[in-house]
């Protein structure tokens, strides 16, 4: 059995314990590579920074262990299987920056929320594309006697700029933009949390507060070492960094494990919505009971199929399957299994069930 297994799998792949080491060695040889080629041959690696690249190296373990976890789920295979067949749709793009760059998916539950969620969103990310190339020696910067910084990426003299111009500003100060985009944002969402009654009830310190405590500590001891270089002659900078430089650790391993896991596997919502789309153009189900059309005729078949791969069976005696139902009359059914009502033939409509958001 065993051995016919082996037999179908691709050769490169019998050469590791696992998948996941598999992929985990190839990213590890392209970063290595990248760092190789960028840094002209480790020539330009800041020691300083070794820190934050091993802890960027274990972020990518604990996010590719994340992600390889919940593919092997049948959901998500079938997902990502059909996923792929529509990356190159016309509407992907469109979706993209909709979903991803723009987040408007939480503009549709307010203003509020939506400029929350672009600070702390957009802060971290551009701090990562800021960071990382720093980290592995992918861009640095050299100086020569006339003023003039020359931008150096991937080992290419990618532009040269005025030592006091604005661009060099934007490069001594980018962080720091970000860390005032990310304070914002983490304080809107802190406040929001406590005020709110809805939010009150359904936070959990650990899983929904320290996350962002933990990126209101990064940002904050990232712009006190700027406040002491500038203002105070570099007063405590070697302690500062230290600290600054911990919290970034911790954060980086954490991430892949808790709520902000979602910052980098928020791209995959783009394959959802592609499903969803194309599928939906094609044909509606209609629910059994109600026959409003609530998802698509492929993604309820998908659910049965998936459901009966995992031997869980929701045939009712009345002759459909659960996946059939629209949400609000399979709460109902669920109700009326318990009441002994048949609640879910009833026609009253819930108070919610067109909300959004």
């Amino acid at each position: 059995m065993n051995t016919k297994v082996n037999q179908r799998q691709p050769s490169i792949e019998r050469a590791f314990v696992s998948r996941f080491a598999m992929h985990m060695f190839f990213t590890i040889l392209i970063i290595f590579i990248l760092t190789f080629v960028g840094s002209r041959m480790f020539t330009h690696m800041d020691l300083n920074l070794y820190g934050y690249m091993v802890g960027t190296l274990v972020f990518l373990i604990g996010l590719f262990y994340r992600f390889l976890s919940w593919s092997e789920r049948p959901p998500a295979k079938l997902m990502i299987k059909k996923g792929k067949k529509l990356i190159f749709r016309k509407r992907t793009a469109k979706t993209t920056t909709n979903d991803i760059a723009l987040q408007r998916f939480i503009w549709n539950r307010g203003l509020y929320r939506w400029f929350q969620h672009m600070m702390m969103g957009w802060g971290v990310i551009i701090s990562c594309l800021v960071t990382f190339p720093l980290v592995f020696g992918w861009m640095y910067f050299t100086m020569d006697d006339n003023g003039f910084y020359t931008v150096v990426f991937m080992g290419l003299n990618l532009m040269k700029i005025s030592a006091d111009g604005f661009l060099a500003f934007l490069f001594y100060n980018s962080l720091n933009i970000t860390a005032i985009m990310v304070i914002t944002g983490a304080s809107m969402a802190i406040y929001r949390r406590l005020k709110n009654m809805q939010a009150r009830a359904e936070q959990t310190v650990v899983f929904d507060f320290m996350p962002l405590y933990m990126l209101l500590f990064i940002s904050i001891s990232g712009l006190l070492l700027t406040v002491s270089n500038v203002f105070f002659k570099g007063f405590i900078q070697p302690e500062l960094s230290l600290i600054h430089q911990f919290s970034v650790i911790v954060t980086l391993i954490y991430l892949p494990f808790g709520k902000l896991a979602h910052i980098p596997m928020r791209p995959l919502g783009v394959y959802v919505k592609n499903y969803r789309e194309y599928y939906g153009n094609q044909s509606m189900k209609k629910c059994k009971v109600c026959s409003n059309e609530f998802v698509s005729t492929e993604q309820s078949k998908d659910v049965i199929d998936v459901l009966n791969q995992n031997a869980i069976e929701f045939k009712k005696e009345e002759g459909f399957h659960l996946a059939e139902l629209c949400l609000p009359c399979r709460r109902n059914y669920r109700i009326s299994k318990f009441s002994g009502v048949k609640t879910h033939l009833t026609k009253a409509k819930e108070a919610n069930q067109d909300a959004r958001g």
